[in-house]
């Protein structure tokens, strides 16, 4: 059994659910990958912890891990990634292990790509996980400027959790041009909000982005296979 953390959107815990299922060779409704989820919105704010001191989520986000090992986990996905700067935290007082959404994402560059963008929350920017992993793989880390966070990204992400996809999309659009237009080869959308919206909008950038949501799930599909749980 595989145990989803989630919740951090509604929407993105979706997002990633169906294309979990998609994703996974499957001829009949067997051969999927059992899970258990636990979709809370009510966690607190992963940014406004991060940034601005508010209630910190690791306490709601400890109890949800406690109750999926009780329902039978056996490992644990968080499609969140803001949320991962609670990792450490997280899987010291877990019993299973937890799939890391950045090296999920980080896995899946190809050889030969140099410039890699990054579009995120706030947050997930400031903590600083993934530009962390991507220097240690040799990877020179575009950001947009302030200007493109405050102006396209922050907003972006915020239309979409209030549901509207498409507006959303059509801001997180231009930071990814703005990125690309600056020389990244790859885009990691480190947000599980961002490909919902570039997707909404058809944005012809996507090409050229790295889905750490597909990301994740493929790690899940990997785990269960190996783990003989499909």
């Amino acid at each position: 059994m595989l145990g989803i953390l989630g919740g951090m959107g509604p929407l993105a815990t979706v997002d990633f659910l169906r294309k979990l299922v998609e994703r996974t060779p499957a001829a009949r409704d067997q051969d999927h990958v059992p899970l258990v989820i636990y979709s809370v919105p009510q966690i607190p704010d992963r940014v406004g912890a991060i940034l601005a001191g508010t209630e910190s989520p690791l306490p709601a986000m400890l109890a949800g891990v406690r109750m999926l090992e009780q329902a039978g986990a056996k490992a644990i996905a968080i499609p969140c990634n803001t949320a991962h700067y609670w990792y450490a935290d997280l899987q010291r007082e877990s019993s299973v292990p937890l799939l890391h959404m950045a090296d999920c994402a980080c896995a899946q560059l190809e050889d030969g790509i140099v410039n890699v963008g990054l579009i995120g929350t706030a947050g997930t920017l400031a903590a600083g996980f993934y530009q962390q992993r991507l220097a240690a793989r040799g990877y020179q880390c575009l950001l947009n400027e302030q200007d493109e966070i405050e102006t396209w990204v922050a907003p972006g992400i915020g239309m979409i959790k209030a549901g509207e996809v498409r507006a959303g999309g059509a801001l997180l659009q231009q930071a990814l041009a703005a990125l690309i237009d600056r020389g990244a080869q790859r885009v990691i959308l480190a947000c599980t909000e961002t490909p919902l919206g570039l997707e909404s909008v058809a944005a012809p950038q996507l090409s050229r982005c790295v889905d750490a949501t597909i990301a994740l799930a493929d790690a899940c599909i990997q785990w269960s296979t190996q783990n003989g749980a499909r």
